[in-house]
């Protein structure tokens, strides 16, 4: 035709060699837009790599007292200053981040199971059993959070603790307290999506070769209703960290040795007029960790939102 032109080689081979659009891909692409999501992925690795390998580096013993070294402001020698005993903040704050991370998303890996069970079972079901979950899931999100975690933990810390060890126990106590009040929010995401999902085509499709209900759930259902999950979850580790610092600093968390962000706090609450430096680094670990989670969260909304046009 006049006016035409003819493609060349060099076009057709890059538009054939160029990576097929995945929903990874897109997703990333999705994230990479947001600036804030991905600066506060850095930031968060990077607090990650800190707690996790900052030990190797920084060698100073979170136990060492050093009576003539009390209270001391922030220096060369004690980049985070000094305790009332000598003892160094910055390795008692690398050692209390693993501790209030690990609580963290051990009690997001609970909220989320628990969640994503209920919800699965509830999404599927009719009639009395979606009912009775639902009646469950109202009834956990009317219960005041805070007095009934300080209940539970008064009553059965210390029968845990002579089974297991202090720390152990204390641990999987609060995992489980902070969890088994966190699954609600996903419970119903979860029964949403199902509703959502399990009238589309390609599930009608799949129910009509014979594939069974737990087949269509694993593999067709569930793995399209994971993506509000996922931005729960984030929001979720966010949640138990704060409520772990909480805890601790009202001296039902883990026992006053061991160094959590908010035993750090409660430590440091009777010294913050002439020793300030002892709360505000625990402070801002908390602050930014639970910043950065928030903003990697929003990211992941954006990005796994399949209704958004970036």
């Amino acid at each position: 035709m006049a006016g035409s032109t003819l493609a060349s080689p060099t076009a057709e081979i890059a538009a054939v060699r160029r990576a097929p659009v995945t929903p990874g891909r897109e997703a990333w692409r999705r994230f990479r837009k947001h600036r804030m999501a991905v600066a506060s992925a850095v930031v968060l690795s990077l607090m990650i790599l800190a707690v996790l390998f900052g030990h190797f580096f920084w060698t100073l013993a979170i136990d060492d007292i050093d009576f003539s070294a009390r209270l001391q402001h922030p220096s060369w020698a004690h980049p985070f200053g000094t305790d009332d005993l000598g003892q160094d903040i910055l390795a008692r704050v690398l050692y209390g981040g693993r501790i209030s991370l690990a609580v963290g998303f051990a009690a997001m890996a609970v909220a989320v199971l628990v969640g994503v069970t209920v919800g699965s079972i509830a999404g599927m079901s009719r009639g009395f059993v979606d009912t009775a979950l639902m009646w469950l899931t109202d009834l956990f999100l009317s219960l005041p959070q805070l007095p009934l975690l300080l209940l539970i933990i008064y009553l059965f810390r210390d029968a845990l603790t002579k089974v297991v060890g202090v720390e152990m126990g204390v641990f999987i106590l609060i995992v489980a307290v902070i969890g088994g009040f966190r699954w609600m929010p996903v419970a119903r995401l979860v029964r949403a999506q199902f509703f959502s999902l399990r009238e589309k085509e390609f599930v009608e499709a799949a129910r009509a070769l014979g594939a069974s209900r737990t087949r269509i759930v694993m593999q067709h259902i569930l793995p399209n209703s994971l993506g509000p999950v996922i931005v729960a979850g984030t929001i979720d580790v966010a949640a138990a960290i704060i409520a772990e610092s909480t805890l601790s600093f009202l001296g039902l968390g883990f026992p006053p040795d061991t160094p959590t962000w908010g035993r750090l706090l409660f430590d440091a609450k009777d010294n913050l007029d002439f020793a300030p430096h002892w709360a505000i680094f625990p402070g801002l670990m908390i602050f930014l960790t639970v910043l950065t989670i928030n903003f990697v969260g929003d990211g992941l909304r954006d990005a796994l939102d399949p209704r958004r046009v970036v």
